[in-house]
């Protein structure tokens, strides 16, 4: 492609801004990405959460305010898969399970390691999902707050002319927003609308992360 005599060549992914974009918009590759900088980061402290000299809710908030950051960025435009939903629940139960360790079993007297639904019940804080959610919703009201002069409203609100493939459609991001209200009785609302509200919508945003889901 060629813009005042400079050509620019055609490339099937490349990186902005720390952020990986495919010609498929497919948000694999950068999932793939972060769980990679995530890992490196898990790796670098991995000796402090199996550490018995901490505890371990200062063990969890070195995983929330360090490795999950990483791991997290640009999570708010993000439109998962069940693929993608539960590599991310994988990595998270991984680094838990590092910082809670083995339970011993009082019945049969043997350590186990925890599942998913064990070590939910002993963090109490948004699980990574939650988190990528409430991210998700606070970024749609801000958006819906723009006003139509806004670049980013304005392809966000856009409607497509070409028609989409026949079979199963995925799940666009504003897809997400709306079955994210319908989980907390506010389906078939206007979300655009309803964002005008900030304090609501906020209170919406935490509500999200707030739910909890097996």
């Amino acid at each position: 492609m060629k813009i005042d005599n400079i050509s620019f060549e055609r490339v099937e992914e490349y990186k902005f801004m720390g952020k990986i974009l495919t010609k498929q918009n497919s948000i694999q590759d950068e999932i793939k990405s972060r769980l990679k900088s995530g890992n490196a980061c898990y790796h670098s402290v991995q000796n402090l959460l199996s550490s018995s000299l901490l505890f371990k809710n200062l063990k969890t908030k070195v995983y929330r305010t360090t490795i999950l950051p990483v791991v997290l960025c640009g999570c708010e435009t993000w439109s998962l898969t069940l693929r993608e939903e539960r590599r991310l629940r994988v990595f998270e139960a991984t680094v838990y399970t590092r910082i809670f360790g083995p339970k011993r079993d009082e019945v049969i007297g043997e350590w186990k390691n925890l599942h998913n639904e064990g070590l939910n019940d002993l963090y109490s804080s948004p699980n990574i999902f939650r988190v990528i959610k409430s991210r998700s919703m606070g970024w749609a009201g801000h958006v819906a707050c723009m006003g139509k002069r806004r670049g980013v409203y304005r392809v966000l609100m856009r409607k497509h002319e070409r028609k989409r493939p026949l079979g199963r459609p995925k799940h666009r991001w504003k897809d997400n927003i709306k079955m994210d209200l319908q989980e907390m009785g506010l389906g078939g609302m206007d979300w655009i609308e309803l964002a005008q509200d900030r304090g609501r919508w906020r209170a919406l945003v935490n509500a999200v992360m707030n739910l909890r889901v097996p």
